[in-house]
């Protein structure tokens, strides 16, 4: 696999057109994301997620605390988008997803953003919580790509997303980083407040996976393109961790890789639920990542004392 872009080797900046005017036309009735609520953003009314058709950058630079294979030497160039589809009850980024702020980015100032981290060396641009925000994103893409723009796109999300936004995102984005928060609608609807949580992000999954394939890593162990799961261990078994690797590894891949993730702690809303008001005990996260060897999952996690796997975890 080579280390062109899949924008550059497999798209013409005609089609990157066409794709931005297609996209940009879900924002009048919004469909952009699976909720699907109709808002027409184009003439400045908000969606769901608070968001109009004006893209909003809560802050951008080199981030070195995303997983190794995106951070490598210089950093992952990171671009943080503020709002958020989900309403998670404990969101460790609150300040950014549930309380709007940030400043208004224009396409051609969000292209000149990815064009400077790109020159500073960055291995990749990584669009935090870009799911409500994808026609505006592309539309940037656009203008970067006409300034030479060559960095892998690493969209970085909750897992919720909508099939017809991640089709024409196909040959745009080279490595899909989604949550995979729970595998229960029920948890879904009481703690991120959307009823369908694990039917969509079964099948955005499945269609990710589709587009790039498992996690390939070049020579100096950098992400160039693939599918980069991450799963947070909530307390009391809220996550549903078993059912969720178990999903990947039968229905995606074995060789996945899979963050499985550790560093829960109460915030946001989180002291309104007695069970979500604790920290993750070593036991649970333990049992976690046991799990994902059961299923056969190898790539991502750190593993229990005196088992093999890739200790990539952070």
């Amino acid at each position: 696999m080579g280390t062109t872009p899949a924008y550059r080797e497999r798209l013409t900046l005609a089609d990157l057109k066409h794709r931005s005017a297609l996209l940009h036309e879900m924002l009048r009735s919004c469909s952009v994301c699976p909720r699907g609520c109709g808002a027409n953003r184009l003439e400045g009314r908000y969606g769901v997620c608070r968001s109009t058709d004006v893209l909003m950058v809560s802050s951008a630079g080199p981030h070195f605390g995303e997983e190794p294979p995106l951070v490598g030497r210089y950093g992952s160039g990171t671009i943080f988008l503020s709002s958020c589809c989900l309403k998670c009850q404990y969101c460790q980024n609150f300040d950014i997803s549930q309380h709007p702020g940030g400043r208004p980015t224009a396409p051609a100032e969000l292209a000149e953003i990815m064009l400077w981290l790109e020159r500073r060396g960055c291995h990749n641009i990584n669009f935090v919580t870009p799911t409500h925000v994808v026609p505006q994103i592309v539309w940037a893409l656009t203008i970067a790509v006409r300034g030479g723009l060559s960095l892998p796109l690493v969209y970085n999300c909750a897992g919720y997303e909508s099939l017809e936004t991640l089709r024409h995102l196909d040959g745009i984005i080279d490595i899909y980083m989604p949550d995979m928060k729970y595998a229960s609608n029920a948890h879904s609807r009481k703690y991120s407040g959307v009823r369908d949580y694990w039917d969509v992000a079964q099948a955005a999954l499945r269609e990710m996976h589709r587009q790039v394939g498992d996690l390939h890593l070049d020579g100096e162990g950098l992400a160039r393109r693939g599918l980069l799961i991450r799963h947070l261990v909530l307390p009391g078994g809220v996550a549903g961790s078993e059912e969720v690797l178990k999903f990947i590894a039968r229905e995606i891949s074995r060789d996945s890789y899979v963050n499985v993730m550790d560093q829960y702690h109460p915030a946001y809303h989180a002291s309104r639920f007695p069970e979500l008001n604790r920290r993750v005990s070593a036991e649970e996260y333990e049992e976690a990542t046991t799990l994902a060897l059961r299923y056969g999952l190898h790539r991502g996690f750190a593993t229990p004392a005196g088992k093999r796997g890739e200790h990539v975890h952070i």
